[in-house]
């Protein structure tokens, strides 16, 4: 963990040692286990995440969105997953150079590269207009942000009027025995599994950790509210790993 300067909040960051900040740190880690991310986040959740990106693209259908910002992207899963809302465009922004490439090949294994533009972009620095997109997506990915407040204002500001962005995020489970196996399976086997597939020690250390420090459910609901989603909800999914966050503009 490392402290913000002028300021006694602890930032998690994967790679403790390091005087890197956190935004340049995930993007080396991103890099470092880009090769077996996809086979990680299969094992790792046994399938089920393909299940919550379902759910929150059905909350996009009444909306219609023809344009949509996806945010940490990664390999491109939850682009290509919105690919069933029929949009004119996707753009998909990362920090990480590794996944993006990874999903570009994907893309373009399904001929949708006229439909999908992975690039590689801040997600708290986005080079957009104000109220480009109609809909956003995120996918486990603003535990990730630097300065969380201002990603989401950011968020906030390329949505047009009447949009919506859609959050997924890992939580941690409060009830028994979900929290006991959760904390046995993210505390013990995900640290030894993501060592031996991905060869980055810090990388599934760094997962748990970021989750714990999350401001999960109501907390981080608040904080979409101030930033400007007024009617902000969420969503918990299979028993509380992970929520759908909804905020419309």
């Amino acid at each position: 963990m490392a402290s913000d300067k002028g300021s006694t909040k602890t930032v998690v960051v994967p790679y403790k040692d390091s005087e890197s900040g956190k935004k340049e740190q995930v993007a080396r880690m991103f890099d470092n286990i880009a090769p077996t991310y996809d086979r990680l986040n299969r094992i790792i959740s046994l399938g089920i995440d393909n299940y919550w990106r379902w759910r929150a693209i059905r909350l996009l259908r009444p909306i219609q969105p023809k344009r949509i910002l996806d945010v940490a992207t990664g390999t491109g899963d939850l682009a290509l997953a919105c690919m069933k809302l029929q949009p004119e465009k996707i753009i998909g922004v990362d920090i990480s150079e590794g996944m993006l490439e990874l999903g570009r090949e994907k893309v373009a294994k399904k001929n949708l590269s006229q439909f999908i533009d992975l690039r590689t972009g801040d997600a708290e620095n986005r080079p957009f207009d104000d109220n480009s997109f109609d809909a956003l997506t995120v996918a486990f990915g603003v535990r990730n942000f630097e300065h969380l407040e201002k990603g989401l204002k950011e968020l906030h500001r390329v949505i047009r009027p009447g949009g919506k962005a859609v959050i997924l995020e890992l939580t941690t489970p409060k009830r028994f025995p979900f929290k006991q196996f959760y904390e046995f399976h993210t505390k013990q086997l995900l640290p030894r599994i993501g060592k031996r597939l991905s060869k980055d020690d810090s990388a599934y250390t760094y997962l748990p950790e970021s989750i714990k420090a999350f401001p999960e459910g109501e907390r981080f609901t608040a904080m979409l509210r101030h930033s400007g989603f007024p009617e902000a909800k969420h969503i918990p999914l299979t028993f509380g790993v992970c929520s759908i966050y909804v905020g419309q503009k």
